[in-house]
């Protein structure tokens, strides 16, 4: 077999070049170097810190020329030059091109934590109808078909939001912490909310995930975000967890438009 030496060249090069992965949140900026599709290293830092950190992950890592940036909070105007003087830069936007079909109605409203959620799948499960699970400050559903189209999804408030809304928009409830129950049904106010909250949580990922089964009968689940490790031992249905895997959609995405 004739092997194509350009193609070949790279190959080679994707799999050995390292890539700088920054997620900036509303309070932490989360960085991922990889080395191909490898984690050599990750942190995460309040953004006051951003550039210290940023110059001790290129001085050992010093292989590094590229980067993604996907970003819910804001990175100032100073630390995005400082950074584009040094790596070449790629910002995720609704502009941005990706490694599947979208057929979101409204790109530009589209959470770019969930177009890298996406991603990921593509990467680890190509080929497959999944859904993508994110249980965090809210609960993100999207569906990207075998076909590799991206269809939509759903957003309902997180575990953190439903305590805190209990608390913000009543009178005389408690603001408690996340607990399991031991009991469906609480015998005081405190148990009351814990049953009501996680146990209707539980309840609606279980149901999603039973309607999207009712339509899609080989579908593949996928678990990640902040309270995934808390749900996924009390869930029904059989679930792959990736705390990681976030990051590893944002360096496809990357890797993706390093080939184009």
């Amino acid at each position: 077999m004739k092997v194509n030496k350009k193609s070949f060249c790279n190959f080679t090069n994707l799999i050995y070049d390292m890539n700088l992965i920054i997620d900036v949140g509303n309070t932490f900026v989360k960085f991922a170097v990889f080395q191909g599709d490898e984690i050599v290293f990750q942190s995460s830092v309040e953004e006051f810190s951003f550039e210290k950190n940023f110059e001790i992950i290129l001085k050992n890592h010093p292989e590094i020329d590229k980067c993604i940036i996907s970003s819910v909070g804001k990175l100032n105007e100073e630390a995005l030059k400082h950074l584009k003087h040094n790596l070449k830069v790629l910002v995720l936007d609704s502009e941005t091109k990706l490694p599947f079909s979208n057929q979101y109605a409204t790109p530009k409203t589209l959470g770019r934590d969930r177009l890298a959620l996406v991603s990921g799948a593509v990467k680890q499960f190509p080929g497959v109808n999944a859904l993508v699970i994110d249980a965090g400050t809210c609960i993100t559903y999207d569906f990207i078909s075998s076909e590799n189209v991206y269809m939509g999804g759903a957003i309902s408030p997180g575990i953190r939001m439903r305590y805190k809304s209990l608390n913000n928009l009543t009178a005389n409830l408690p603001l408690l912490t996340t607990q399991m129950p031991e009991h469906l049904i609480g015998n005081t106010t405190d148990n009351a909310i814990h049953s009501g909250v996680v146990f209707g949580v539980l309840n609606e990922i279980d149901g999603i995930i039973s309607r999207y089964k009712d339509k899609y009968l080989d579908l593949t689940v996928i678990l990640t975000g902040g309270d995934a490790n808390f749900l996924s031992k009390q869930l029904k249905n059989s679930i792959f967890a990736n705390s990681n895997f976030l990051v590893k959609g944002l360096n496809h995405i990357l890797q993706f438009n390093s080939t184009e």
